[in-house]
């Protein structure tokens, strides 16, 4: 493998934890699932692309505006189905995913279709972008979680009639969740846009929400350090089996699986690695102490 091959793979890694941070805020931490969100990084993805291409917007600026413009449409859409409950609200995502889909295929001023190009000139995401943006999601995302409203979320994925009665209010808190998701995956697409310098409306289908969704999972509904663990996983294994040609989405599949029979709950199963540090350090006090005890 040369390392032009492995800096790319370890972009797309980046790109995919940033729409699997924003997925874990609605899905791990307010309990409501998703697959529609391909089409909230095609939204990112054009709109970044339109910028840059069309008006010279630079690279950082247009992600901005790719993310908001994500998070305004999830405003539109949290405000008709968020009302919706359990499997409504998962179809009703996965129609406005494949809305989004067919009408950038059917849409010809940005090449329908056929593909949108970004012109060679146009910034490339880079592994510092990603590496920057990342951290600065990381920290943002954990205060949130660690803060009164992060609370709130864990509260309505936990026992949203309960949560009511405290006087959260549900509907709020799940458009918040849906609009940070929304803006997060939109950036994503954004970046993945500058990345291939090449768009086409069938790279957004329900796939692609169903490959995040399920590293929310396998990281551990719940945990950031999961989805970062699940994301990694996720994206590498691919790479490493692609001289299995197609055995590898058998194999692939299967280590899933696997996984997921082994850990019900995803690898990190809702904890932090803090949380496991912590852990390693009291048992190693307490052995201490037994042995001093002994002694």
């Amino acid at each position: 493998m040369s390392w032009a091959y492995i800096t790319t793979v370890l972009i797309m890694t980046g790109i995919n934890l940033l729409a699997v941070i924003g997925l874990s805020v609605l899905t791990g931490f307010t309990g409501l699932f998703s697959f529609g969100h391909a089409g909230f990084m095609a939204i990112g993805a054009y709109t970044s692309a339109i910028l840059t291409v069309w008006l010279g917007v630079p690279y950082y600026l247009a992600l901005l505006i790719a993310g908001l413009a994500a998070g305004l449409i999830s405003l539109v859409i949290g405000r008709l189905t968020l009302k919706l409950k359990g499997d409504y609200f998962i179809i009703a995502t996965l129609g406005f995913g494949e809305s989004i889909r067919l009408l950038f295929n059917w849409f010809d001023p940005i090449g329908g279709s056929r593909g949108f190009r970004i012109p060679s000139e146009i910034h490339y995401t880079s592994l510092s972008d990603v590496i920057i943006i990342n951290l600065i999601a990381l920290i943002l995302i954990a205060n949130l979680i660690n803060s009164r409203h992060g609370r709130n979320f864990k509260a309505i994925r936990e026992e949203e009639m309960a949560s009511q009665v405290i006087g959260i209010n549900i509907f709020r808190y799940k458009m918040l969740s849906f609009f940070i998701s929304a803006v997060l995956v939109g950036i994503a697409g954004g970046m993945l846009a500058h990345l291939t310098h090449f768009l086409i409306p069938r790279n957004f289908d329900m796939t692609k929400s169903t490959f995040l969704t399920i590293m929310v999972i396998l990281g551990g509904l719940g945990s950031l350090s999961g989805s970062v663990i699940g994301t990694v996983v996720l994206t590498f294994i691919p790479e490493f089996l692609r001289n299995f040609n197609e055995w590898r989405y058998v194999i692939f599949g299967f280590l899933v699986v696997l996984v997921m029979v082994l850990r019900p709950k995803g690898l990190m199963g809702g904890y932090e690695i803090s949380d496991l540090l912590r852990w390693v350090k009291r048992r190693l006090v307490r052995r201490r102490g037994e042995k001093n005890e002994s002694a």
